[in-house]
């Protein structure tokens, strides 16, 4: 909804604060002075602002009856120990991996999240192909997406992050942030204590 709203304004050519454009005060004085936008991109944009304040409440509600489940309070804020883990990635984890003690190695999980690719050997020579796509997109698109921001609050991850750009690729990099998370995260949700940062982890 968000892009929709931001894609209307940008083809009438109507000028907007980015930062400001989805809180309701600004949006609603926004639509009260733009005189060049048409009556019918306006409905649009009312339709698209409506939706995100649905949407937004659902979320909210969601989360909210989510922390009122003891057991899932519980992990989630285990899982919260980790420096760069925030309530919406360790709620995702919770739900989407359910009992975390079926994986019985960190690559198992990490193929479940969809963050491995096949490998193959041809002439002693070891290729890697795309992500797999049997994987469960959501942890995947969650992780992905953590990976991006969590070395800003993690010194380990920063670490890895910047060990894997000296080798010339950001998309590699972030993959590897984000199996060290599932790694973080499946150690703290098997063990069913907080996270304890180690010297060592990252090699």
């Amino acid at each position: 909804m968000k892009n929709k709203m931001a894609g209307l304004m940008m083809e009438v050519g109507a000028t907007y604060d980015k930062k400001r454009l989805y809180g309701s005060k600004y949006f609603n004085q926004l639509m009260a002075r733009v005189d060049d936008v048409p009556d019918s991109v306006k409905e649009l944009l009312q339709l698209s602002r409506s939706n995100l304040e649905l949407f937004t409440a659902i979320q909210k509600t969601l989360v909210r009856t989510l922390r009122e489940n003891e057991l899932i309070r519980r992990r989630v804020e285990l899982l919260m120990s980790i420096a760069g883990v925030g309530e919406i990635m360790a709620l995702t984890w919770v739900l989407e991996i359910g009992d975390p003690t079926r994986f019985h190695t960190n690559r198992e999980a990490i193929s479940y999240c969809g963050l491995c690719s096949a490998q193959r050997e041809s002439a002693g020579k070891e290729q890697r192909g795309p992500l797999s796509k049997k994987r469960n997109k959501h942890l995947q698109t969650m992780l992905i997406e953590a990976a991006k921001l969590a070395p800003r609050w993690n010194a380990q991850l920063a670490e890895l992050h910047e060990k894997e750009l000296t080798k010339g690729n950001r998309n590699r990099a972030t993959l590897a942030v984000a199996r060290k998370l599932v790694e973080y995260l499946l150690a703290v949700d098997r063990r069913g204590t907080a996270f304890e940062e180690r010297q060592s982890q990252v090699a």
